[in-house]
């Protein structure tokens, strides 16, 4: 059978390349093309757009390259239409990927959305776009079941990819990992400041305010694979600061704690057990806009699974260097604070459930291709 994915992200990327791996144990013969990056090639998509070319976020900033996203549109349903897949399978980015589902809809062409956008959180309007533009729609977080529910839409919870990923991940040794890196003995902490270079450029200069403040520390940043490499040399200049990429989960095993940009790197900080501080800082308008339509208390993955606080979030006006010192200074030094921290992580992994996500939602796609409805 034909596949065609659409991701806008790397988190996104991961994910998609996961369950393509799972739908090729169900189906030999299965063809895949699409949206996508680098992970999603690798497992064997045909990619047609790297997600790099789709990271537009907040209403300011997709107004301003909005002939670019229309663009982009009418060559994805063009794309489309050449393939006749048997599914198109969509992994969150609902800006975009709504507009692919209806269109995929009134071409009779399957609509499977795998990960669901955070309708939960805002543009709760969204679900009737759904109801009535996907036929199936798998999610990955404990609470949107009862969500959906409530809005008369039968979903099916496949469980957190990320547990598998982190359960078959085998780290490298400290030793091996320093040297590959050339980085000192020093404790680390990691940076992981995102994929998105707008939002990189306005969080990472107070993430770098750190560095000389905690001189016991070396500071050693996440890169995202998709970014290029003199990308990060204009920002980290005067800074006493390592680079790594595509090397998260090995910096997060050797990191005593880490500052986070929000998102799936939260959870997967989370997951490894390191101590974190959630940062989040846009732009104003966007924020300002974004804030009278949210509905949740709080940004972070961990603190949305557990349904608390279970590690600090620093959003917007309060990411500021006082309080991100603050919020480090009691993360390295308070030892029950970490492991507070850290009997939050034990619920969450809990609630998540065990490994097999992959693998139950290609079931669950390969099911619904394969019905008359």
């Amino acid at each position: 059978m034909k596949y065609y994915l659409i991701v806008g992200e790397a988190s996104g990327d991961l994910h998609a390349s996961n369950l393509v791996k799972a739908i090729q144990e169900l189906d030999s013969e299965a063809e895949f093309r699409g949206f996508g990056g680098d992970l999603m090639k690798k497992a064997g998509v045909n990619i047609i757009k790297h997600h790099r070319d789709l990271s537009f976020m907040g209403f300011v900033e997709v107004a301003g390259h909005l002939p670019t996203i229309i663009k982009i549109l009418n060559e994805c349903k063009s794309d489309i239409l050449n393939f006749q897949p048997h599914a198109l399978i969509l992994v969150d980015y609902p800006g975009f990927n709504l507009r692919i589902a209806k269109f995929a809809r009134k071409n009779n062409i399957k609509v499977i959305y795998y990960v669901s956008p955070q309708v939960w959180a805002w543009h709760q309007s969204r679900v009737r776009s759904i109801k009535k533009y996907v036929n199936r729609m798998i999610t990955i977080l404990p609470f949107e079941s009862d969500f959906y529910s409530q809005h008369h839409f039968e979903v099916f919870y496949a469980g957190h990819p990320l547990l598998d990923v982190i359960s078959e991940y085998i780290p490298p040794s400290r030793e091996e990992f320093l040297s590959r890196n050339s980085l000192n003995h020093q404790p680390i902490i990691a940076i992981l400041p995102g994929s998105r270079k707008q939002e990189i450029k306005v969080m990472l200069p107070v993430m770098l305010s750190m560095v000389k403040r905690f001189p016991e520390f070396q500071f050693v940043i996440g890169a995202a694979p998709s970014l290029p490499d003199n990308f990060f040399e204009p920002i980290t200049n005067h800074h006493r600061i390592a680079i790594t990429k595509g090397q998260t989960y090995d910096l997060l095993s050797h990191s005593y704690a880490a500052l986070v940009t929000s998102g799936t790197a939260s959870l997967e900080t989370a997951l490894l057990n390191v101590p974190q501080v959630i940062c989040y800082k846009g732009q104003p308008l966007s924020y300002f806009i974004a804030r009278r339509m949210v509905k949740i208390g709080f940004i972070g993955l961990p603190n949305l699974i557990a349904g608390r606080q279970v590690v600090k979030e620093l959003i917007q006006n309060y990411f500021t260097p006082a309080r991100l010192y603050d919020e480090i200074d009691k993360i390295v030094k308070d030892e029950r604070y970490r492991n507070e921290i850290r009997k939050g992580y034990d619920e969450i992994r809990h609630l998540l459930g065990g490994p097999g996500a992959s693998k139950r939602a290609a079931n669950e796609i390969v099911r619904v291709i394969a019905s008359q409805s």
